[in-house]
């Protein structure tokens, strides 16, 4: 039944749209490596206890271990790092903008890697979907917002957007043909963060200061860094992979990418600035699109 990945994956979109702002402020109090180390660690064992209490570890297909070595090493430790980098230095808006460049990317990925090729209606909606989003997000630019301003150079915020990017992609869709043999989305996601988990904190025991958190742990602070993480790798993640496990990948990622149109209600309420026009436009092509997807 279609419903159900359709849902799942633009269920993962609203939450990582809710994560990522609230990720914000702790990521730049905490830096890239402290506040993902705490996130992964934390998430891990959430997850872990899950999968056991539900009886889910039975199901993972441990012949496709070079594809979680893959999808952990490239789509949570090198990616996550990547994006926390460029949400601290551009802010939300911008990071979801080159996130969203993730459906083109996995897509063309599923064709050559998979044989994959989704329909005619699939695609229009797709290219409708994506192209509300990219102008909801690059022209829907709003100054007097808070969240949107920019502390680092451009050609950073592009390259560690792209970069997180296509490491992200390509640890979604490695991991596909394990689902398939039957490993339970939730399992993949608790082994992907047990795994990152294990190796950001190996990393984290070398004596740098660049590895240290800029700021104190405080209980809230804590809870401010796990929150969003849970959303986003236990949550998010999982729903997503459960979409493209179970619909056309590349399709299942432009659903899983209209987190950048459905971030604009949520920083119009964190700080009470409302997008403007082509903001709006943009989140109309993005719901157009994701109809034609669902009816057709």
């Amino acid at each position: 039944m279609l419903v159900l990945p359709i849902a799942a994956a633009i269920l993962a979109s609203a939450g990582w749209a809710t994560g990522i702002v609230l990720a914000q402020s702790p990521a730049l109090r905490l830096g890239a490596f402290e506040f993902t180390r705490i996130q992964l660690v934390a998430c891990s064992a959430i997850l872990a206890v899950i999968c056991s209490l539900l009886g889910y570890w039975s199901s993972v297909q441990w012949q496709h271990w070079p594809a979680f070595v893959a999808s952990i090493v490239f789509g949570i430790v090198l990616g996550n790092l990547a994006m926390i980098e460029c949400l601290r230095r551009g802010g939300p808006r911008r990071t979801e903008l080159l996130l969203s460049l993730k459906a083109p990317i996995v897509g063309a990925m599923a064709f050559l890697w998979l044989h994959e090729v989704p329909s005619i209606p699939d695609l229009a909606g797709a290219g409708i979907a994506l192209l509300g989003v990219i102008i909801a997000v690059f022209f829907g630019s709003n100054r007097k917002a808070k969240s949107d301003t920019v502390s680092g150079g451009y050609a950073a915020i592009l390259f560690f957007g792209l970069v997180a990017t296509a490491f992200q992609g390509f640890g979604f869709l490695v991991i596909k043909p394990a689902m398939l043999a039957g490993t339970e989305p939730v399992a993949v996601s608790a082994i992907r963060l047990l795994g990152a988990a294990f190796l950001i904190s190996v990393v984290a025991l070398w004596p740098s200061p660049s590895l240290r958190g800029s700021s104190a742990l405080t209980p809230r602070l804590l809870g401010q860094t796990i929150l969003p993480g849970f959303i986003g790798y236990g949550i998010s993640s999982s729903l997503l992979l459960y979409a493209i496990a179970n619909f056309d990948a590349g399709i299942a990622t432009v659903l899983g990418s209209l987190s950048p149109v459905l971030v604009l209600p949520i920083l119009w309420l964190k700080d009470r600035v409302p997008p403007n026009t082509p903001a709006v436009i943009g989140a109309h092509l993005a719901v157009i699109g994701t109809a034609i997807i669902v009816v057709f």
